[in-house]
């Protein structure tokens, strides 16, 4: 069966798109740009592969879509900026394929202007053909979030910014037949800038509650019972909470290359949200301090590793550098995490406990960094000699919330 879409990128970006491609009946082809962090599970795979999804190894075959949609990483780079390569070789790859009327879309997070001035003039430049004339150039912000159960690509909006208005149309159709509603911006600008503005509510918001975690504790608030009463007002709040820092795979922009200028309150929330993990060690050590104990040689399990519940990415998760924080110390650490089998820190693997209940009895201390659901929060306080709760998930007065 020939394919319809091709999927450049099957990491964070594209694989949930190539999952909902496939499951709208769209026969889809997947592309590996590099080392991506995208994974399926074996009863995953052969859900996709029965309904129309099929890896592809050789170029040519992303010559014979109709739409391509280029999604690959876009780390920060040594300079704190986006690290556009695997963006680039993406491109370059497509437009030495590219045949005329295709649709090209861009859904990696990038900084305004680059659909224009990185991706247009690499495709035009490899296939000999102009965007807006010969083929379709569109950019649509990614809005993948792992693990939601409520909001999945079909009822989740879609925004489209085009080169021109042919070329947001064309972008539409091919979302219209994944999704529910769609949303045209002005141009592609606009689109890329609404990824930056969604990205930066979320760091900025978390940095807010992060800050007022810590003023709560100093204050003697109970911070979880702040929130739980402010979000039933109905208007003019959102409840965002607290925990040992911010992983995932958007990072928050400032804008300053491309307009000149630093959004003052991104760079502020980052500096916030960087700080946690060290706050989790400061809280972690008064505990044991408090209990008779030093943090040097103290056995401390780690619960949670990965940078979200119910997932096993671990892409700029804060457990790493809570770890190595307390190995500077001289703790003696261990972990427990449903979904990650062995996790290394600073390249030497960090032991993992089977029997989890008996290892809560034995730590000294065990940090909840992240809440699965497969955690009894209730029965493992009980066991815990000293349980600290950077979810505020346990039960009120079953542990030292952050």
């Amino acid at each position: 069966m020939p394919a319809d879409l091709a999927v450049i990128g099957l990491g964070p970006y594209g694989l949930p798109l190539a999952k909902a491609a496939v499951a709208a009946g769209i026969p889809t082809l997947g592309y590996r740009t590099g080392p991506e962090s995208g994974s399926l599970s074996p009863a995953e795979l052969r859900r996709m592969l029965s309904g129309g999804f099929r890896h592809a190894t050789n170029p040519a075959e992303l010559g014979r879509v109709r739409t391509a949609v280029i999604c690959p990483p876009t780390p920060r780079g040594a300079d704190g900026g986006l690290d556009l390569g695997q963006l680039e070789s993406a491109a370059r790859t497509l437009a030495a394929q590219l045949r005329q009327h295709t649709t090209v879309i861009l859904e990696s997070p990038v900084p305004p202007g680059t659909t224009e001035n990185v991706l247009r003039p690499l495709l035009e430049a490899g296939s000999g053909m102009r965007a807006g004339r010969d083929f379709h150039l569109a950019y649509s912000p990614s809005r993948v979030d792992p693990g939601n159960r409520h909001f999945t690509p079909a009822n989740t909006p879609q925004v489209i910014g085009g080169l021109t208005p042919a070329c947001t149309e064309s972008a539409a159709a091919f979302y219209g037949r994944l999704t529910d509603k769609v949303v045209r911006a002005r141009g592609p600008r606009e689109a890329e800038t609404v990824q930056v503005l969604e990205t930066n509510f979320r760091h900025v918001n978390i940095a807010l509650v992060n800050e007022m975690a810590v003023l709560c504790h100093d204050l003697g608030v109970d911070l979880w019972d702040v929130i739980r009463c402010a979000e039933t007002k109905p208007f003019g709040f959102h409840a965002f909470r607290p925990g040992p820092g911010v992983g995932g795979h958007a990072v928050p922009q400032d804008l300053t290359g491309p307009a000149g200028r630093t959004l003052r309150m991104v760079e502020l929330a980052q500096q916030v949200n960087s700080q946690m993990p060290r706050y989790v060690i400061q809280r972690a050590a008064t505990l044991l301090n408090e209990h008779g104990k030093s943090a040097r040689g103290a056995r401390i399990l780690l619960l949670g590793v990965t940078y979200k519940p119910d997932l096993s990415d671990q892409q700029s998760t804060p457990a790493e550098e809570v770890a190595v924080r307390l190995l500077q110390l001289g703790a003696s650490i261990s972990y427990h995490d449903p979904y990650v089998p062995s996790w290394s820190v600073l390249d030497r693997p960090v032991p993992r406990a089977d029997a989890l209940y008996e290892a809560v009895a034995e730590a000294d201390l065990t940090i909840l960094l992240q809440q699965h659901r497969t955690y009894d929060l209730q029965g493992l306080s009980v066991k815990a000699q000293l349980l600290l709760d950077t979810r505020g998930a346990a039960p009120t007065g079953a542990a030292h919330r952050l």
